[in-house]
């Protein structure tokens, strides 16, 4: 056999169906999708319904204040297109003036850290361009569950408990929202959150002008011009606790968001086996699964089976040369590479002479277009002792370090978030929206959200692609996908939280389905297992040289051989890594699919 055999049982079936499939990181953003479609809306509709139903449910995973990038193909068009809602760094936001402020790296907490808000507007910029609903359609449910109260999953109330006594010392604001009489929700408690249901009824009832779409612009405006911004901006003037343990005020102004709206733009596309991959460009980390697929291509199938000692090793030094170039390379400026240079034959194949079978401990970028990479000092530094694991205002890491994902010694915290929809006219969306969380910085109260803290993913060291500069991306980790097959039609909207791991989770997926022959659901139950080798994106953007993590039922065998060929192996258990949900068509049967992920009792989907 060329690949091992998938499960004779997976954990619930691939659901088909001819109306329309939703699958997400939480249940109720699931089911809010699938009800839109089944009231006639559209995939664009429903996606943009329950992604703001995720910044309810999922407040400890992302927020209005946060960021989106999402991948789509309409019914009309299926030539794939990237939503781009990451916000770039504020006008007042530049390398010198932080390190002015005594840093030497953007805190993972605190409004230093928040770029532009971008997923608010993004989620609009999609449903005026290609939904149907008017915005007090598409928020209904949110604006519910916000007023209403929703049941919270245990991740809620365990991300609360691990930064309470911050809460309690240095944010006010969060106390009173997220600990009702001053304790640490329960599982399935139910919580309100008044202050963001008034926010979207108010935006709700800006959407006046004769059409839907200039409806949905008033909307935009007031997001970026109006009583939103001015109360961002004031909040960003009073100084607070940062995760570097000292007090600051943010940088972000009216003006900066006022300057700045989502936008369109094209997809970066790369081949593997006969199909078509879909990302972001390289202000994401889209590209380095390109180049993941790409230097695997030649490989014979056998040879990329993760579940084998050696397709579990060649996976796991591919990930380490594409993530190299990843942090050598990515970012948002005139020196980042295009996809050509990324993907260029030649390139690959000095790359691919690079893998041994033995595990290496480096950060080994290529020399991409002629040019010599260059990697920020920290970035080589490995392991962070006294700030891994534990903030300087002596929190968990899950307080202060960063998007709440998976830590290096494979101890799970929480992750972003991930919605896909398809429905019965062709349309696909794949979302990955996040930031924002709770946790990131103080709660506006009169708005009922926290700002994002993508600017981490930024050095304060002068000169690399990802410098900290106004006006800019940050190198975002958020990084959806979508395949086509040879006829350019989409047939997979895929993705996962997990900040550095998203790419890849998801590249043992498609190897999994694409190579291998698994189905969806069978892919996603299968064990998963990531490098931590690479520098991390989120602060202190430690690193653990030839670290690998695995779930134990990956086996012992193959554990105790990637041991022997010097992978730093941490095991997280039997149910603990990959996040992932997918959609997709077989166009031959004319049949829609859908998957997602058993892992924490919480990714749902949902069709018929």
């Amino acid at each position: 056999m060329r690949f091992s055999r998938p499960p004779a049982f997976t954990t619930r079936p691939t659901l088909e169906g001819t109306v329309g499939m939703a699958a997400s990181t939480h249940w109720a953003a699931s089911a809010t999708a699938m009800g839109v479609l089944e009231r006639g809306g559209n995939a664009v509709d429903a996606a943009v319904a329950a992604g703001f139903v995720l910044q309810v449910v999922e407040p400890h995973l992302n927020g209005p204040g946060g960021d989106l990038t999402a991948v789509f193909a309409t019914a009309d068009d299926p030539t794939p297109r990237v939503l781009d809602g990451q916000g770039p760094a504020p006008a007042a936001a530049s390398a010198a003036r932080y390190r002015d402020e005594g840093l030497d790296r953007v805190p993972g907490a605190g409004a230093l850290a928040a770029a532009i808000p971008g997923a608010t507007d993004a989620w609009l910029l999609l449903l005026r361009d290609h939904g149907t609903w008017e915005v007090a359609d598409v928020v209904g449910a949110a604006i519910g569950y916000a007023r209403d109260g929703f049941p919270a999953v245990a991740r809620v109330g365990s991300t609360i408990g691990a930064v309470a006594s911050l809460f309690r010392a240095h944010w006010p604001s969060s106390a009173a929202l997220w600990l009702p009489d001053g304790r640490v929700p329960e599982p399935g408690e139910v919580l309100r959150n008044p202050a963001w249901a008034t926010t979207l009824g108010r935006l709700a009832d800006a959407a006046q002008g004769p059409t839907r779409e200039a409806r949905v612009d008033a909307v935009r405006e007031v997001w970026a011009e109006g009583f939103v911004a001015e109360a961002i901006e004031t909040f960003c003037r009073t100084p607070h606790r940062h995760a570097s343990g000292t007090d600051h005020a943010g940088v972000l102004a009216v003006a900066d968001s006022a300057q700045w709206r989502s936008s369109v733009v094209d997809a970066f596309v790369g081949g593997f086996r006969g199909y078509l991959v879909a990302k972001t460009p390289a202000w994401g980390q889209g590209p380095a699964l390109l180049q993941m697929l790409a230097l695997l291509e030649p490989y014979d199938d056998a040879a990329l089976d993760p579940s084998t000692e050696a397709g579990a090793h060649l996976v796991l030094e591919t990930i380490k040369l594409a993530q190299a170039d990843r942090e050598a390379w990515f970012g948002d400026g005139p020196d980042v590479p295009g996809i050509g240079d990324l993907l260029d034959p030649g390139y690959l194949a000095a790359r691919r002479g690079l893998l041994t079978d033995q595990a290496s401990p480096d950060v080994r970028p290529g020399r991409v277009g002629g040019r010599d990479p260059r990697l920020a000092t920290l970035a080589l530094a490995g392991h962070v002792p006294g700030v891994s694991g534990s903030s300087a205002v002596g929190e968990p890491t899950v307080t202060l370090g960063g998007e709440p994902g998976t830590s290096s010694h494979g101890e799970t915290r929480g992750d972003t978030c991930h919605l896909d929809v398809v429905d019965r006219w062709g349309t696909v969306v794949s979302a990955t929206p996040s930031g924002g969380w709770l946790q990131s910085s103080p709660t506006i109260p009169e708005l009922g959200f926290a700002l994002g803290t993508r600017l981490q993913m930024t050095w304060l060291e002068e000169g690399l692609p990802s410098t900290l500069t106004p006006g800019r991306r940050p190198r975002t980790t958020l990084t959806p996908t979508l395949v086509l097959d040879d006829e350019g039609r989409p047939v997979t909207a895929v993705g996962s939280p997990g900040g550095d791991q998203q790419d890849q989770w998801q590249l043992l997926y498609l190897l999994r389905t694409l190579v291998g022959g698994w189905s969806p659901q069978a892919a996603i139950d299968a064990p998963a297992l990531h490098t931590t080798s690479s520098p991390g994106s989120f602060w202190p953007r430690d690193r653990e040289p030839a670290g690998a993590v695995v779930e134990d039922r990956l086996g012992d065998d193959v554990i105790a051989g990637l041991a022997r060929r010097g992978h730093r192996v941490s095991r997280a258990g039997d149910w603990a890594l990959g996040r992932l949900s997918a959609v997709g068509i077989d166009h031959a049967r004319g049949v829609l699919w859908g998957a997602a992920n058993p892992r924490g009792m919480q990714g749902y989907a949902v069709g018929r």
